[in-house]
């Protein structure tokens, strides 16, 4: 459950996450109200109401086998009427019908009224939410322990209701789809959303996103939409808004807060900058990978710094960066992808007659992950120089992310750059893979195509490194 409402009246040592949903106020009144929300109905209303509990009450629930159940009750996503949830103080939620308790009692009542309607805003606001699905959108159903997409504007807006501090916030749903399921052309359908919201008006567009090809959709994003007229936030979770470790309410809550306050007309990720929840960080759309699996601060910028810091409870934004693109005047769109690309990771073993098998399925490019500073064996050599006398572009990235491709070190590199292949400096490999999608789109020949890739376009190329650009076990990263 996932939330993060705060009001005067209510007890401020509440933890962030119990939070959720004990008071939703109305967004501002002077846009057109379109939804409601109501939590408890039908059979568990007027249970609850019976024993005079509302939303946030802490409650001791005796159960017909014996047990019991301690925690705060929270509001009800399920569609089963009877349903109570309940967030036990380990932190994690447990939905139960009413119809296995015994009795209640209340142990500290800390709520509002129960059923009470609550209005939230769909249309119109200064930062627009642009769902497309993942773990920071997702809802829990208790009646079946399964975890889904949010699949209207106003569940997505009961996400963060302390986002009306910071201006008025609007939400669209665009896709409800696991990240593993993202393609190209959905890249192209995203994109074309972000410019709607800014040509009807708002300020910073926040998309939320499944981590696991967050990146993928980042490059895209920076490469499609070539200016634009404020901050572009891809936002996701790590963890499952029904933990205790959740990230999702502060990583939504900050990136809105970015996308509002963000003087910078760039695609960026913000996700948690360390293990606790004290801030986020802002990293270039196309220097940035997840580089674990499951910790909350898994993203990192690789090769550049983060552009900015946003300390969500000070409501505090703190750049990092002074070179970033500007707001513009419009948003310009120039989409359109040509998937007929493949990424090469080089191993030790690998036959070179592969590249003959990737060029025979139809591509038009191949970005190469190579060893080192930009290595394959010596075998590939004549393999790749026929692809590229056969008008595939072959581009060259390396396994080590840090660091850039240098293959005029070894004797290997420079028989590979003699065969026709193109190193790409420090792109990420997958930062490449999306450009060249990008590229192959709009060049018409193979010379064409180099000049582009090699063309430092929206920061993917970082000349000069640093020594913080590289993390180090005792960094204190």
């Amino acid at each position: 459950m996932l939330g993060i409402g705060r009001n005067s009246k209510r007890d401020p040592s509440l933890p962030l996450r119990l939070r959720l949903g004990l008071e939703l106020d109305s967004f501002f009144p002077r846009f057109e109200v379109s939804c409601v929300v109501e939590s408890y109905r039908g059979e568990a209303s007027a249970f609850l109401s019976k024993y005079g509990i509302t939303e946030g009450d802490q409650l001791l629930l005796a159960l017909k086998n014996g047990k019991e159940l301690r925690g705060t009750l929270m509001p009800s996503y399920s569609n089963d009427e009877s349903i109570l949830v309940i967030k036990l103080e380990n932190g994690y939620n447990v939905g139960i019908s009413y119809k296995y308790v015994e009795s209640v009692k209340v142990i500290e009542r800390r709520g509002k009224g129960v059923g009470e309607r609550t209005t939230v805003l769909a249309t119109g606001g200064e930062v627009k939410i642009i769902s497309t699905g993942g773990t920071i959108v997702s809802k829990i159903e208790y009646e079946t322990g399964a975890v889904r997409p949010a699949l209207s504007t106003e569940e997505i807006l009961q996400f963060v209701p302390e986002a009306k501090e910071f201006g008025t916030v609007s939400a669209e749903i665009l896709f409800s789809i696991l990240s593993e399921e993202m393609k190209p052309t959905y890249w192209e359908k995203i994109a074309e959303a972000v410019k709607k919201a800014f040509d009807e008006g708002v300020r910073g567009v926040v998309v939320a996103h499944g981590t696991d090809t967050m990146a993928y959709t980042a490059a895209a994003l920076s490469f499609s939409l070539r200016t634009l007229q404020g901050p572009v936030v891809l936002v996701g979770s790590q963890r499952s808004s029904d933990r205790p470790s959740s990230d999702s309410a502060i990583n939504l809550l900050s990136s809105i807060l970015l996308a509002k306050q963000g003087e910078f007309g760039e695609v960026v990720v913000n996700m948690h900058g360390e293990t606790s929840d004290t801030y986020t960080l802002a990293h270039r759309g196309v220097k940035v990978r997840k580089m674990h699996t499951s910790r909350r601060d898994a993203f990192q910028s690789i090769n550049s710094r983060p552009l900015a810091r946003v300390w969500w409870r000070e409501r505090k934004l703190e750049m990092i960066e002074d070179e970033v693109r500007q707001r513009g005047a419009s948003t310009v769109l120039e989409t359109g992808f040509d998937d007929r690309v493949f990424l090469l990771k080089y191993w030790p073993g690998l036959r070179p007659e592969v590249v003959e098998q990737i060029v025979s399925s139809g591509v038009r490019g191949i970005i190469i992950e190579g060893t080192g500073l930009g290595h394959t064996s010596k075998e590939f050599a004549p393999y790749l120089r026929k692809a590229v006398k056969e008008g595939v572009f072959v581009g060259m990235t390396s396994q080590c992310l840090f660091g850039a491709v240098n293959m005029n070190v070894y004797t290997t590199g420079r028989t590979l750059m003699e065969a026709g292949v193109t190193p790409l400096l420090d792109m990420l490999p997958e930062v490449a893979l999306v450009k060249l999608m990008w590229v192959l789109k709009r060049a018409s020949d193979l010379e064409e195509v180099r000049k582009l890739m090699i063309n430092n376009l929206v920061g993917e190329i970082n000349v000069r490194h640093t020594v913080e650009m590289y993390p180090r076990w005792d960094s204190g990263r």
